[in-house]
């Protein structure tokens, strides 16, 4: 990532403003219709209330998908609508979505929509937030998300993620600007992880072997929606691409890099920033993490442009190949608008400052080999001395407007993405003199590190704080809290 440039500095504890604003209500006239006692003369007609939109139906089930290179046959998977990932469901900044999903799997299944400021009964954690369905059931959906965005879905059930979101099941929710910026190109790109054997069969899930313990389910093949890669995009010079990059995996960890054109983040975990350009090209890509790249290609035919997993030598994600006569080139990259609803600082004089300490997994030798012994496998990990639990405690129950400053300190021997649920938050900086210039919604704490983010609690209901590597989540790597 990168910071502000110096012309844009940081914020500091001594320039701290206060939290959001409450914002005046606009009010509603009320139109006096025409006396219709009158001869001659017609009620006036009754405006319609707007319609509610139809629910969308999304199943879940068996499906087969080949995702290796043909001749290799096909894999037994789950799907959403028979294909993986499921489809990318569109709709503009301020209107609802209604979709029901049915399950046809044989597991239980929730829709977490990863980056969506909603209702905390939309959250869609089985078990917490909602009961699971159940195989042969059903429920429905309503989101009217307040942000525009790149929302990942995929299965969020305490105990009960890694089988269903590692047989395929994930997708993207797209929620766009009133007025998105001009592009050639809006591209989602969804990477997903595969464990696969050479029959092409995905490999059983042992939510208690070793794995669990350690970085979880890696998978020995990824795919980029749903495809073997690179995925291949032809587009004439200087034209301009927005790619909406996502990682599905159960618990890859990665890097991006990007070759042969400048690349310009806009936004980070859904919510806009900003516009910077990666230090060195790359960027960092945990489970769940999202950002919106602008890509201006260069003016000349035949030019290759890279996305590319920093995994091993290298993993070409999305190549791009220029042809044809070439476009006038494009302005500077746009900016997205900032979204006014999320603060630009906290008053952290004001915070309240809980703790989260994770401890526990595989130890790491000097020989750099994982150590078990002695690890209870069926509970690896522990958040604060134990692990999750939605009848327990919550880790604080504030009032609604309430800043919080919360460390998290990372005292195992991997990197633990962590999700703060139905918020934003910044970034601070390790000398906790400022903040890095975008929000997110999730977070890399590398190993034996502390890292400090700060938000307003501004959306009621209860939250979950969970590690998006779904191995670990499963097994109690998450707390929770509550505004009210």
């Amino acid at each position: 990532m990168t910071r502000p440039p110096p012309d844009r500095p940081s914020a500091t504890r001594r320039q701290l403003l206060a939290g959001l604003g409450s914002a005046p209500l606009a009010a509603s006239a009320l139109l006096a219709a025409p006396p219709a006692h009158a001869e001659g003369r017609k009620p006036a007609e009754v405006p319609q209330q707007p319609q509610e939109p139809p629910a969308r139906t999304l199943i879940a089930g068996p499906a087969k998908a080949r995702l290796r290179p043909a001749p290799a046959p096909e894999s037994e998977i789950w799907a959403f609508d028979g294909a993986t990932p499921g489809p990318i469901l569109r709709i503009r900044q301020g209107e609802t979505l209604r979709l029901k999903l049915e399950n046809r799997t044989t597991a239980p299944l929730a829709l977490h929509w990863q980056g969506l400021r909603g209702e905390a009964s939309q959250d869609g954690v089985g078990g917490f937030s909602q009961p699971p369905v159940t195989p042969g059931g059903s429920c429905e959906y309503r989101l009217t998300p307040p942000d525009s965005g790149t929302i990942l879905y995929r299965p969020l059930v305490v105990g009960g993620s890694s089988e269903p979101a590692g047989r395929g099941l994930s997708g993207l929710l797209v929620v766009e600007e009133r007025a998105p910026p001009a592009v050639d190109l809006d591209l989602p790109v969804l990477v997903t992880d595969w464990l696969i054997g050479d029959d092409q069969a995905i490999q059983p899930f042992d939510p208690r072997g070793t794995g669990s313990a350690a970085a979880g389910r890696l998978g020995s093949w990824l795919t980029v929606n749903g495809k073997p890669p690179p995925q291949p995009v032809r587009l004439r010079p200087g034209s301009r691409v927005r790619l909406r990059l996502a990682n599905g995996c159960n618990a890859r960890i990665m890097r991006l890099r990007f070759d042969g054109a400048k690349a310009a983040v806009v936004a980070v975990d859904g919510q806009p920033t900003e516009t910077f350009e990666p230090v060195h090209a790359q960027l960092p890509f945990a489970p769940g993490n999202r950002y919106d790249v602008m890509l201006d290609l260069p003016i000349e035919a035949g030019v290759s442009v890279n996305v590319t997993a920093l995994i091993g030598p290298g993993l070409p994600l999305v190549r791009i190949v220029t042809e044809g006569a070439a476009r006038v080139p494009q302005a500077a990259a746009p900016a997205l608008g900032l979204n006014p609803a999320l603060p630009a600082a906290v008053r952290m004089q004001d915070a309240l400052r809980p703790e989260i300490v994770i401890e526990g997994g595989a130890r790491l030798t000097p020989e750099r080999t994982l150590d078990y012994a002695g690890l209870d496998l069926a509970r690896p990990w522990l958040v604060n001395g134990g692990t999750g639990a939605g009848d327990g405690k919550p880790l604080f129950s504030v009032r609604r407007g309430t800043p919080i400053v919360m460390a998290i300190d990372n005292r195992t021997a991997f990197i633990q993405p962590l999700h703060v649920h139905g918020h934003a938050f910044r970034l601070l900086h390790p000398l906790d003199d400022g903040w890095e210039n975008y929000f997110l919604d999730t977070v890399q704490v590398p190993e034996g590190k502390k890292r400090h983010i700060a938000f307003i609690a501004d959306n009621p209901g209860r939250w979950l704080i969970s590690s998006t590597v779904l191995e670990r989540f499963d097994l109690g790597l998450w707390s929770w809290f509550e505004v009210v």
